[in-house]
């Protein structure tokens, strides 16, 4: 082309994006008019469109510790040491009047959207949700996540670690997949979707694929998330260095089972740190609270529930067994502490940590109460109605901690852990939603070393992020008009302590328990307490409130209903309102029977199924999302093909080593084992090895009826004919795992249910052309 021939460019039309730029996402690109001209020499090719951030945005990390208790880290009093934290808190600001809610599901929603947990149809748990607006555990598109608002930025974006955000129904291959975190604007998912699982054999998913554990016997999964997060950084860095990203860290943290990472529990690094108990653990940290300035001088303590028994009272036994508990959990949390210290360091060793902001919050809903008063061994034994008592933990303490146990700790901890107030998870006030929060960002926080006392709130963190990003709120996402933010930006109190409050007014719910903030006041409403069987009192309108003035006793320690009893009634007619407005209502106050879809009144896969067909390679399916093997007689029909030379190996396998049963062939032999929570192990075997070619392999459960938990008998037969029979004494009739441990074809995955063949290599050796389980009536009915 000649310097005298004319150039020709794209005429652009302005896309129609009404309002701020990035109100609408993504951001449309723009239109061209057609082109009249045939040859491209004389065109000129428009710049390329891409979207964004301004300049200068900074990266966000996002660390998410589940379930530790507001004062457990030493970096507000607490007795387990967490360098890290303290580390980002001496170069950032300290929020040590940040809440979260006080069950997991709601808290990760909420941080994820900066909406309440009922705008995002979170009232609890996604396992336990119903069928009512607030609380059907779908969040619905009309609340986008902070990772699809960031990735239409031009950001790139991950999801490290644990998702309980994900409907139970919703979690198999059939998906759909719209919740999952790979489909919700997050480009990298690692982790797993359930509400705990064990960290020595998780089963992992890589976006929405089912990877299973890593054959490794050192394997944790604190350690292999972020070496997987740091991986993730590292490459994002070498190939787009133009583009910042943003890092949702979930680690599993102090969440049970406390099993941390072999080469830490070893060490016996808090060996006789808690000798001293429980009581006088609340006084030394309230005492490095005042110190520390995380607490008024004036804060006074909180009495502990009378569920609680004072140290003093204890047995000797009950001591040794709560120590050892304690000993473990300090060691897990000080272990995911340090995990997140590497992922730091590897964002500073790339030169970005100056321009990364940084939140670290401390707990997701308060300390565990799961396990009741003594602790426990495995955690689904009370569950299952087997309860733990000191005499078995006692004998078993050996083993607290390890690849055998399943463990949780005693109450009195979570409570503990609440200091300066007391309460645990489950409760909406105190103990049950307070976390405290670092936020670090050298770029764009001057003051350093500082303690911020303004109410702030986990719907506050996606709010601050789009301010410090320089982006709006957008009002339509994917073609989704939003649910306006209810979080107010944190950014204002940055570099000024005393700026006023702006987060002035915040409701907190879960199953009744609820509470109300209001400028300086709480009133909070006990309606049932973790280790309550029934609520208080029938209904919600008998329910007792109290009152504290939060701004003169943060710890809850007054109960000031009976003087102030006008501003309570005013903070529970704003209750009333806040309720409506965000869609609480109705309260549902129940427990146990939530577990069950049908009661509760959410979808099942399984609805209504009696019998399900099963082909090889189908595993990985949960609890949830497979033929009910609990509590019920039924048969496994299996069509398999066994080579010239005989098979070994797991024909089908529900649950693990805490619990479950395993169909298998062991020395060319037709076998069965039931796993009893870890305590008990009954097998059945044919005496004959099983015949070359095509071969129909039977199991019969004839469960002995009567309710949950009662004993059965099993048959073998090989071909249509009976090769042996045994009795199961006892068997597990509400739970195995959750989400946890899997129903797997061909494999026994991801722990295994017994000793009696590899952890790693059992698969069939045989071929499986299908299975099919089937309910029935039970014999002896």
């Amino acid at each position: 082309m000649s310097d005298g021939e004319p150039r020709v460019e794209f005429v652009r039309i302005p896309s129609e994006s009404p309002g701020r730029l990035g109100e609408v996402l993504p951001i449309p690109p723009p239109r061209f008019e057609p082109m009249s001209e045939p040859d491209w020499r004389r065109v000129q090719a428009p710049e390329r469109f891409q979207v964004r951030p301004p300049a200068g945005a900074p990266n966000v990390v996002i660390v998410l510790m589940d379930q530790f208790s507001y004062a457990d880290p030493s970096t507000f009093g607490g007795p387990i040491r967490t360098p890290t934290l303290e580390r980002l808190a001496s170069g950032g600001v300290t929020y040590p009047n940040f809440h979260v809610n006080a069950l997991c599901s709601p808290t990760r929603m909420s941080l994820l959207t900066g909406r309440n947990q009922h705008q995002c149809s979170a009232a609890t748990v996604v396992d336990t949700s119903t069928g009512f607006p607030g609380d059907t555990g779908v969040r619905p598109d009309s609340c986008a996540t902070v990772g699809e608002i960031l990735r239409r930025w031009g950001y790139v974006t991950s999801y490290f670690g644990k998702c309980h955000e994900v409907p139970p129904y919703e979690v198999s291959v059939s998906g759909p997949f719209d919740r999952w975190p790979a489909h919700s604007g997050w480009d990298k998912f690692y982790g797993y979707l359930a509400g705990e699982q064990s960290s020595l054999n998780p089963n992992l998913i890589d976006g929405v694929t089912h990877i299973g554990t890593p054959n490794d016997p050192d394997y944790h999964f604190n350690v292999d998330m972020t070496d997987q997060a740091i991986a993730w950084v590292q490459a994002t860095r070498s190939l787009t260095p133009d583009r910042p990203f943003c890092l949702y860290y979930s680690s599993s943290a102090g969440h049970p089972p406390h099993t941390p990472p072999k080469a830490w529990l070893d060490q016996g690094l808090y060996r006789g740190e808690f000798d001293q108990g429980w009581d006088r653990m609340r006084e030394e940290i309230l005492a490095r609270q005042k110190e520390l300035g995380i607490v008024p001088p004036d804060t006074d303590l909180a009495a502990n529930p009378d569920y609680i028994p004072p140290w003093a009272d204890l047995s000797e036994d009950q001591k040794t067994v709560y120590v050892r508990q304690m000993e473990v959990y300090a060691t897990l949390v000080e272990s995911a502490d340090h995990e997140v210290g590497r992922v730091v360091d590897a964002i500073e060793e790339l030169g970005e940590l100056d321009n990364t902001l940084i939140f670290y919050i401390a707990g997701d809903n308060g300390g565990s109460s799961i396990g009741d008063i003594n602790g426990v061994f495995v955690e689904w034994g009370p569950l299952n109605g087997a309860p733990e008592d000191i005499p078995y933990l006692l004998s078993r303490l050996d083993e607290y901690g390890g690849p055998k146990s399943y463990p949780n700790y005693s109450v009195g901890w979570a409570c503990a852990g609440a200091t300066p107030a007391t309460w645990c998870i489950q409760m909406a006030h105190a103990g049950g939603n307070m976390a405290g929060t670092v936020v670090h960002w050298p770029n764009g926080i001057e003051s350093k070393g500082e303690i911020r006392r303004q109410y702030t709130s986990v719907i506050d963190v996606v709010p601050t992020i789009l301010e410090a990003v320089g982006i709006p709120e957008p009002k339509i996402v994917n073609g989704h008009e939003q649910t306006p933010m209810a979080g107010v930006s944190m950014a204002y109190s940055f570099d000024e302590s005393d700026a006023p409050e702006r987060h002035t007014t915040q409701y907190n719910e879960v199953s009744g328990n609820r509470s109300i903030y209001h400028e300086g006041w709480l009133a909070a409403v006990v309606h049932r307490a973790p280790w309550e069987p029934a609520p208080r009192v029938v209904g919600f309108e008998q329910d007792q409130w109290e009152l504290y003035h939060l701004a003169e006793d943060f710890g809850l320690a007054h109960d000031v209903a009976e003087e102030y009893p006008d501003k309570l009634e005013e903070l529970k007619a704003l209750f009333h309102q806040e309720a409506i407005k965000y869609g609480v209502y109705p309260l549902d106050d129940r427990a146990f029977e939530r577990l069950n879809p049908v009661a509760a009144g959410r979808p099942d896969l399984m609805a209504g199924r009696t019998e399900l067909t099963l082909y090889s390679g189908m595993t990985g399916m949960t609890e949830n999302n497979f033929i009910n093997t609990k509590a019920v007689s039924y048969r496994i029909s299996a069509e398999i093909e066994v080579p010239q030379d005989g098979a070994e190996g797991v024909v089908l396998s529900q649950a693990g080593q805490t619990g479950g049963w395993s169909l298998y062939v062991k020395n060319g032999k037709p076998k069965y084992a039931y796993n009893w929570l870890a305590r008990e192990t009954y097998t059945i075997e044919g005496d004959e090895r099983l015949p070359s070619g095509e071969v129909k392999l039977d199991f019969e459960f004839d469960y002995d009826g009567g309710g949950l938990n009662n004993g059965a008998t099993g048959r073998l037969y090989v071909n249509g004919s009976q090769v042996a029979e045994g009795r199961i004494d006892k068997t597990m009739g509400a739970i195995y795992s959750l989400a946890g441990e899997t129903a797997d074809v061909g494999v026994d995955a991801w722990s295994p249910v017994i000793d009696d063949y590899d952890p790693w290599d059992n698969a069939f050796t045989g071929t499986i052309r299908k299975i099919t389980i089937k309910q029935q009536a039970p014999e002896s009915a």
